[in-house]
């Protein structure tokens, strides 16, 4: 095939038979929240994503079947030490915007729509992946967990880190389509579409829900 040629195919023939085979769900799920914190939701905040609040919405009901049906719920949010960020390393330094995340600062608390209750784990992470730096792995493996179920943000930021990594520790990767927001719709869906080429799979809030019933 041609380089003109290669253009000219939509992204979904140019990958098909090569990239795109369905992982599924094993046995035991976990529902990762992924950094649902008010400065992707508040306007005018630096970090304000149009689709995060749509995605923070859709998760209510995706948080409240996984809670009635047992499935052990994890939430991440991002914490820095104030002052010099010190702990953000370079990232911090190519994304100073982050700089908001630190405790105390409204715009680092979790969104009351899905804010976590006494009984589960928040895990507090510098970089964009869950599994970077945290001991996030470990505990999943410890409760037999093999599928992570992904929902929060951003897609193009810390959702697709986290799936690339839930891969590479051994779990099957599952992305909440709905459930997941970013600031622009192109990366959102390039990210989409990448994670389910190549590392995971995209699913509905239905799927997703009705595999959590059956964990039962």
């Amino acid at each position: 095939m041609t380089e003109q040629q290669n253009e000219q195919q939509s992204a979904d023939a140019n990958y098909q038979g090569v990239w795109g085979q369905r992982i599924g769900f094993g046995k035991k799920p976990a529902l990762l929240m992924i950094d649902f914190m008010q400065g992707y939701t508040q306007k005018g905040a630096p970090l304000f994503a149009p689709g995060v609040v749509s995605a923070v919405a859709e998760s209510v009901e995706l948080l409240t079947c996984a809670r009635k049906n047992g499935v052990l719920v994890v939430h991440t949010n991002i914490r820095y030490h104030p002052g010099h960020f010190i702990d953000g390393g370079i990232w911090v330094k190519k994304a100073p915007v982050m700089q908001d995340m630190v405790e105390g600062n409204p715009l680092a608390a979790f969104c009351e729509e899905v804010l976590p209750t006494p009984d589960e784990v928040v895990i507090s992470k510098q970089y964009a992946s869950s599994f970077f730096g945290t001991s996030l792995a470990s505990l999943l493996h410890a409760q037999g967990i093999d599928t992570v179920v992904l929902a929060g943000c951003s897609t193009s930021g810390c959702i697709r880190a986290t799936a690339v990594d839930a891969v590479q520790h051994g779990f099957r990767t599952i992305v909440v389509r709905e459930c997941v927001g970013d600031r622009h719709s192109a990366p959102h869906e390039a990210n989409l579409f990448d994670i389910d080429s190549k590392y995971g799979d995209v699913v509905s809030k239905q799927e997703a829900m009705s595999h959590f019933i059956k964990t039962v």
